[in-house]
């Protein structure tokens, strides 16, 4: 079985990874720039068009810090390649999501008054809304920021277990429960 971080890291052509000398890694593309600052035990090796990461010791602490930078860089170079993509789904009866600017957000999600949400700049956001519930696709190449902003926004209105009402990531499965019956 592979370990993530042997692997090596696949830089495209449109992708420029580079590596200081206090481990800062810096992936740049015409979109935009990530950096991630490495541990200092952990060596950053470029060669060709592949990154790969290095550890002093095969110690339990240096592995599981191999995997994880190995998996920050890949995230970061995928993201300013191909972008991340997630898609929230509002479902209620009078629920809906309006753009008032690219980034500003309003929400009507049954409270008594309306919730602006103030999207970051990297972060865009594309409304559908045509015969069916709304749904929320937002688009980013950090995949972790997309992460946060999406479960700030699902936190607005957790999908409740009785009608299922509420904001849910597309393709997530809310356990619906039974609700009080009439006794005779």
């Amino acid at each position: 079985m592979p370990r993530i971080g042997n692997q090596p890291i696949l830089i495209p052509q449109e992708i420029n990874l580079t590596v200081s000398k206090d481990n800062l890694v810096t992936v740049q593309s015409s979109k935009a720039t990530s950096t991630q600052e490495v541990h200092p035990d952990i060596k950053v090796e470029l060669k060709d068009n592949t990154a790969v990461l290095e550890i002093p010791t095969q110690q339990k602490r240096h592995k599981a810090l191999q995997g994880l930078y190995r998996s920050l860089i890949q995230n970061m170079v995928t993201g300013l390649s191909k972008g991340f993509t997630k898609k929230l789904e509002i479902i209620g009866i009078g629920y809906k999501v309006n753009a008032i600017k690219p980034n500003l957000l309003e929400f009507h999600l049954g409270y008594s008054h309306t919730i602006h949400f103030l999207l970051p700049e990297e972060i865009q956001a594309t409304i559908e809304s045509k015969g069916k519930n709304p749904t929320l696709a937002l688009q980013s190449h950090d995949k972790q920021l997309l992460g946060q902003i999406t479960a700030k926004i699902r936190a607005l209105r957790k999908p409740e277990p009785y009608k299922g009402k509420g904001i849910r990531i597309e393709g997530e499965y809310v356990r619906r429960k039974q609700g009080k019956t009439a006794s005779a």
